[in-house]
């Protein structure tokens, strides 16, 4: 696959990036997607609610009346979950949500992904650029030339740029990563990928697992 490169300002350039049809055109496969998303979610949960039971309540283990003759339900004492402020029956306890992917299937996933997002034009290839100095209007303005203003934009540099990271962390719904870092979640969640000329075969080999860096 073929993709034009653009320059800074928005304009085509006089060359064109390859990039790997096994990576970024294939068949997107949809299961492994959600599920590699899914993933990625339940990772992020903390699993730490939590109600008191009927033991944890503080209150009187006293029997509050007698067991029969008085019509009322037989509940025992004031910790009974059928009291206001009682203990909580099948309550949530903390507990870990995460689990694993095989590396091939996660592989596979971002795959899909990058394939969904390239099908839909959603890769937009830049040629190298930095800046002198961390200047938020830089970045807007190139995002302004790409017709992504307001949009989620992942901005992927080859190598680790603190200026350019400073110059597009004020802008709601912009991410800057390293080329072998975004994730499946990271790469759907955004509305369009710019894609610095250099980062490509980063991105690429962090895929096909020919570098040690790896996307979590």
């Amino acid at each position: 696959m073929k993709l034009d490169i653009y320059k800074i300002d928005g304009k085509k350039s006089s060359k064109k990036a390859e990039l790997s049809d096994a990576i970024f055109a294939i068949e997107p496969n949809e299961t492994v997607l959600y599920e590699d998303v899914r993933r990625h979610m339940a990772n992020k949960r903390q699993g730490t609610a939590k109600t008191k039971e009927r033991s944890e309540v503080t209150g009187s283990t006293k029997k509050m009346y007698r067991q029969k003759g008085t019509g009322n339900a037989r509940r025992g004492d004031i910790k009974s979950p059928l009291l206001r402020k009682g203990g909580t029956v099948f309550g949530p306890k903390p507990r870990d949500y995460s689990f694993k992917m095989n590396k091939k299937t996660r592989q596979l996933a971002r795959k899909s992904a990058l394939s969904l997002k390239a099908a839909n034009e959603g890769i937009i290839v830049v040629q190298d650029f930095s800046f002198d100095e961390p200047k938020t209007s830089q970045v807007a303005d190139m995002l302004a030339a790409f017709e992504a203003t307001g949009k989620k934009a992942l901005i992927l540099t080859s190598e680790t740029d603190m200026i350019v990271y400073k110059s597009a962390r004020n802008i709601p719904g912009v991410q800057v990563l390293e080329g072998y870092k975004p994730n499946t979640y990271q790469i759907m969640n955004a509305d369009v990928i710019v894609i610095q000329e250099s980062a490509v075969a980063k991105l690429e080999n962090s895929i096909e697992g020919k570098t040690e860096e790896a996307a979590a």
